[in-house]
């Protein structure tokens, strides 16, 4: 019996448009899988002419939700490229606002994106409150928006939606799969955590914009510093991003890390989310500025899954391939040096489960995402890289918070190498982030009592060539920028970022990506209704870049727009 072609197209709760194609055998197992970023736009070459001071505002347009990712970045990429050194006030304000981002992002994630692939909506209008209630004293001594009259109360107004045929955001999933293993009453608790952890993203929001003025595409970095003097010289001001901080970080704490360790409880036996790692080489960067010299996260990258050595990375050993990505290129080039010209070639006919469609060429093109290597190798990045690289390298803080995890949930050191691992990792970040953002708002606080600088004077001299990038960590991973500047504008610009490292597809030496590798054998309970392949790339939380067109499953146009094409391979 010949493979069977699965097509979901696009994967929802993710940012931008994503398409994931699955061969399955007789027995519903992935057998290949392909990764493909099926719209496309042009900020890299949008960047070439532009004056350097610009790149940040700009660059941040890449992604609609780690903005700031990107302007911080592309900052301070320029920054490395000019040689200016801000000052010790504006990089503990970019940490700041960094640990803010993080703190909101993976919330929603979680939450609002990947929760669903793990909670039973419909499941938890049979709960009982009072038992759920009660339930919820296993997962944390202080369980949060776990009453059995607020559980009452969200199961009332989520069977109100059900009686109207309105289920808005809990609409079209595939509920009543076999795979989903919470019990109605775990499934309460979690649904009651998703509404609550609508207003406690607000809160996030607004504690990120008090010192970005704006969230998302913030505005108070420049080139040599920060612009929101008067913000971090007020006491007020200090006060309400402390308080907003405590706020989010006690949901984390009560609900976030207590609905994990319900996870993995109810998920320990589930083999559909105890896979879900086919490239076990993992990368990171250095992250978090606490004080003058320590950063929360450090930089490594390990190989097979040995976590007992860790190496340190050779940034000239990056380089990116566009074999079967829709770009033109012969060879694999360093970003420094790389070159982003599109050649789109579209989809073949083909049957799938659900008839016939277009569908992937797997010998040709097929992503506006190209495929970045390490020395040749594949790399995964996100926060299941950060904390095993960290694990690796002997961070106190991050051993001690995996170590308490897993003794926690009874889970062994190889369950971090999963589905279920790279979700818990994701939330263990975000704990880690808030337990320590702490010290860097109080280094803030004290190193303003002797020192108010947030700017470094410098010049550009037209008559100088500068090349320079800035590699480090977004929510989603390790993103680098890397640019050349000459004639005092911007002459190459390149973004190598977290999805493009997990989401990009086969190379030329027939190597693929995270998320085609993390597919293959996984069982499917039905093929129409592949839950698992969401549960699975959802872990990884992707982020693709925005583009020039849309097409139904068909292949029919449905409308097209062409402004000045120049494309880009950042998916963020």
């Amino acid at each position: 019996m010949a493979n069977r072609r699965v097509v979901i197209d696009p994967i929802t709760r993710i940012e931008g448009h994503l398409r994931i194609e699955v061969e399955v055998d007789e027995n519903n197992i992935v057998q290949k899988a392909y990764s493909s970023s099926t719209l496309w736009r042009g900020i890299e070459l949008i960047l070439k002419g532009r004056d350097p001071r610009d790149a940040g505002l700009m660059a941040q347009r890449i992604c609609g939700v780690c903005t700031y990712s990107h302007y911080k970045a592309a900052v301070e990429a320029v920054e490395n490229t000019l040689g200016v050194e801000p000052p010790y006030n504006a990089k503990l304000v970019r940490s700041l606002l960094n640990e803010s981002l993080y703190m909101h992002d993976h919330v929603v994630h979680f939450y609002h994106l990947h929760g669903l692939d793990w909670v039973d909506v419909v499941s938890a209008l049979s709960a009982d409150p009072a038992k759920a209630s009660e339930l919820a004293f296993r997962y944390t001594d202080f369980p949060i928006a776990t009453g059995s009259d607020e559980l009452k109360a969200v199961q009332q107004k989520v069977k109100g939606f059900v009686e109207k045929g309105q289920l808005g955001p809990f609409a079209n999933a595939y509920w009543g799969n076999r795979t989903y293993r919470f019990s109605p009453e775990q499934n309460l608790i979690a649904l009651s955590h998703y509404l609550k952890a609508l207003e406690v993203q607000r809160i996030a929001a607004q504690m990120f914009a008090l010192f970005g003025a704006k969230q998302p595409h913030p505005q108070s970095l420049v080139v040599g510093g920060v612009t929101c003097v008067r913000d971090i010289l007020n006491p007020s001001r200090l006060a309400e991003w402390k308080t907003k901080y405590e706020t989010v970080r006690d949901f984390i704490d009560r609900a976030y890390y207590a609905d994990i360790v319900m996870a993995a409880e109810a998920y320990g036996g589930e083999k559909s989310v105890l896979g879900g790692v086919g490239v076990k080489n993992f990368l990171c960067a250095d992250a978090f500025l606490l004080n003058r010299t320590e950063h929360l996260f450090q930089s490594g990258y390990i190989k097979n899954g040995d976590i007992t050595k860790v190496y340190d990375i050779d940034e000239m050993k990056i380089e990116e391939d566009v074999t079967h990505a829709w770009y033109k290129g012969e060879k694999p080039l360093q970003p420094y040096e790389g070159v982003t010209e599109p050649d789109y070639t579209g989809f073949v006919d083909g049957d799938t489960v659900n008839g016939k469609a277009k569908v992937i060429n797997g010998e040709d093109k097929y992503s506006w995402v190209k495929a970045p290597r390490y020395d040749k190798e594949a790399m995964e990045v996100g926060p299941l890289a950060c904390l095993l690289v960290n694990y690796g390298r002997g961070n106190e803080k991050v051993q001690k918070a995996v170590s308490d995890f897993l003794k926690r949930t009874g889970l062994p050191v190889e369950a971090l190498f999963t589905t279920l691992g790279r979700t818990a990792a994701r939330m263990l970040q975000t704990k880690l982030i808030a337990d320590n953002a702490i010290e860097t708002f109080n280094s803030l606080v004290e190193n303003i009592k002797t020192d108010d600088s947030t700017y470094t004077r410098f010049e550009i001299d037209p008559e100088k060539e500068y090349k320079g990038r800035f590699i480090g960590e977004a929510p989603r991973g390790t993103l680098s920028h890397w640019v050349r500047i000459k004639e005092g504008v911007i002459e190459n610009y390149q973004a190598v970022v977290p999805t493009t490292w997990n989401a990009g597809p086969m190379d030329a030496n027939g190597k693929v990506g995270p998320y085609e590798a993390s597919l293959v054998g996984l069982k499917l309970e039905d093929p129409a209704k592949p839950l698992e392949v969401l549960r699975v790339i959802h872990s990884f939380d992707p982020c693709m870049s925005c583009s020039v067109h849309v097409m139904d499953m068909k292949g029919t146009r449905i409308s097209e727009f062409k402004v000045a094409p120049q494309s880009s391979s950042a998916a963020c």
